[in-house]
């Protein structure tokens, strides 16, 4: 991140919570969560599965919305936005990356990063996109030519090229091996750093809170302690 502590907050969420059923099926997913977000900044959320984190990627990425509390995107009061203004929200400042890589099997590589560019504001050239995650060579490969650790940096090309002030990351080593991963985590980090892009990553691997700015963790939704990190390591550093 920056190291101008005053960087500006680009999330500010307080008391958000959500809730899904009702009556005796009512699931707390989310409970009175206050956080701001600065711009730039490298944030992991830390948690084993059912402690929120994805419902709060979900909420703060404009896929999901809180059943209470405020969300703030800059000078955008994200909570109570209809469908339409949180589909222009995640169209022109989310990039996102899953798990799994949700590309489309009969388009090439260079085909599914373009599809993206179609509907952003100010996209770079698809070209750079693939440059920056490594994949010049493999550009007119399909999915099924590619490794999974490949998948995956296809997957963080469609995610920047549209040039997004966040990048929203759900395990997006969780179904990769221990080298791959870290490739993964190279170009993550590599996002963040070279073009300032905010980036909140999701994970139960306590290992990846190291390259952090700041880790976040959660349980049985709430936010259970916040941590700065004075020495971020780099993703070749970690081990796990």
């Amino acid at each position: 991140m920056n190291d101008d502590v005053q960087a500006p907050v680009v999330f500010a969420a307080r008391g958000l919570s959500k809730t899904y059923g009702s009556g005796d099926t009512q699931v707390r997913a989310l409970v009175d969560v206050d956080l701001d977000i600065r711009r730039g900044e490298f944030v992991v959320l830390l948690g084993p599965s059912g402690s929120g984190k994805s419902t709060l990627l979900n909420i703060l990425g404009g896929l999901d919305v809180p059943s209470a509390g405020t969300l703030r995107f800059g000078d955008h009061e994200l909570t109570g936005a209809g469908e339409a203004e949180l589909t222009r929200f995640r169209r022109e400042h989310v990039g996102f990356v899953f798990q799994f890589y949700n590309l489309i099997p009969s388009l090439t590589v260079r085909e599914n990063v373009a599809l993206v560019t179609d509907i952003a504001v100010q996209p770079m050239p698809i070209d750079e996109a693939l440059a920056w995650v490594g994949l010049t060579e493999r550009r007119d490969h399909f999915p099924s030519q590619l490794s999974g650790g490949e998948q995956q940096r296809v997957a963080i090309a469609r995610a920047i090229v549209k040039q997004p002030e966040l990048l929203l990351c759900d395990e997006p080593t969780g179904a990769l091996d221990y080298a791959t991963g870290k490739r993964v985590l190279e170009v993550i980090a590599k996002v963040n750093a070279e073009l300032g892009t905010t980036a909140v990553v999701i994970t139960h691997n306590v290992a990846i809170a190291g390259m952090a700015d700041r880790v976040i963790r959660l349980g049985d939704g709430r936010i259970q302690s916040v941590a700065t990190n004075e020495h971020k390591l780099t993703p070749s550093e970690l081990s796990w």
